[in-house]
């Protein structure tokens, strides 16, 4: 395998990396559907194929035409598990590419290469188990034909109401939990939780409402909205690098004051994820320049004193 991989030139590696992603995934594809989404022909993808058999791999030839690779193969690894990266992986990952020499040839095709063969969308079934898997790859596949879909049974936490949905679909957050959608009835775009959703329903109907998809914030604590609040922290070093090991993002926004205390400058969509952090570590942590988010913790310490009344 690694010599006919060798023997290639780079173009064609890519693109055979990229076809074992779509043959290992939960979605069906057939050879045509593989040479469109790979933008090749029908009979480099036959070639493709007869690669991964020479290779050792068992090749499946299912119903309607559909191609996959066989888990039983002997060379046989969960590609999507070894490709997927989440924003916190990429961010170490390009700190690892970045620490190369600005002189080195392989930093550039390292980054060229890891764009050009990563694609989230046929990686949910590694990354999403059980029912919600299947509901994740209509919404994959309603989002890669620009349809409108129905959230069966959507059963909201905001009004506790469980009713259908009809939305346009357009963008996952990290590892699929939630979906951005922009929903017509209410002309807004929303986040729908994928486990709060009963079933996916693709609708015949396109969307009719792209120029007003806007996705939201993802702040560095992993909390999401479409505004955003600066907060600004001096921490000691063990805040720091508590810091850093639970929120690896963080790390961009932190700078140092001198030995033994840093600097976080951050945006965040909300008070949550950062209060829970600070209230954790209050010895650690000292607010500065951030008379909102001082207040929010102060309203949270009243709280937990059993001030409630």
């Amino acid at each position: 395998m690694y010599y006919i991989i060798y023997a290639m030139d780079q173009p064609k590696v890519e693109r055979l990396l990229r076809l074992m992603k779509l043959m290992t995934g939960n979605v069906n594809y057939t050879v045509n559907d593989l040479a469109e989404r790979l933008d090749t022909s029908y009979r480099s993808i036959y070639r493709y194929i007869e690669t991964f058999k020479d290779a050792g791999f068992v090749v499946h030839k299912l119903e309607g035409g559909v191609y996959k690779l066989g888990k039983e193969s002997r060379y046989f690894k969960d590609i999507s598990q070894l490709v997927h990266f989440t924003d916190e992986e990429a961010h170490i990952v390009n700190q690892l590419i970045n620490g190369l020499d600005d002189t080195n040839v392989l930093k550039q095709n390292l980054r060229r290469k890891l764009v050009s063969v990563y694609d989230c969308t046929s990686l949910a079934n590694s990354i999403v188990k059980g029912e919600h898997a299947v509901n994740i790859n209509l919404l994959i596949e309603a989002i890669y034909k620009r349809h409108k879909v129905v959230l069966h049974d959507y059963a909201s936490s905001n009004t506790g109401i469980i009713r259908d949905r009809i939305v346009e679909p357009f963008g996952f957050t990290t590892n699929y939990v939630q979906v951005w959608c922009y929903e017509p009835s209410s002309g807004m775009n929303k986040l729908f939780k994928s486990s709060r959703i009963g079933s996916v329903e693709i609708l015949d109907e396109a969307w009719e409402c792209e120029a007003e998809h806007h996705e939201g914030y993802i702040d560095i604590f992993r909390m999401t909205g479409f505004e955003q609040y600066r907060v600004c922290l001096e921490l000691s070093m063990r805040a720091r690098n508590l810091l850093i090991e639970e929120y690896p993002l963080a790390e961009r926004d932190i700078t140092p004051i001198n030995d033994s205390c840093w600097r976080l400058d951050t945006k965040v969509c909300n008070y949550l994820g950062v209060g829970r952090f600070v209230l954790g570590l209050m010895g650690d942590i000292h607010i500065v320049d951030s008379p909102d988010f001082e207040a929010y913790i102060k309203r949270e310490i009243y709280f937990m004193s059993g001030c409630v009344k």
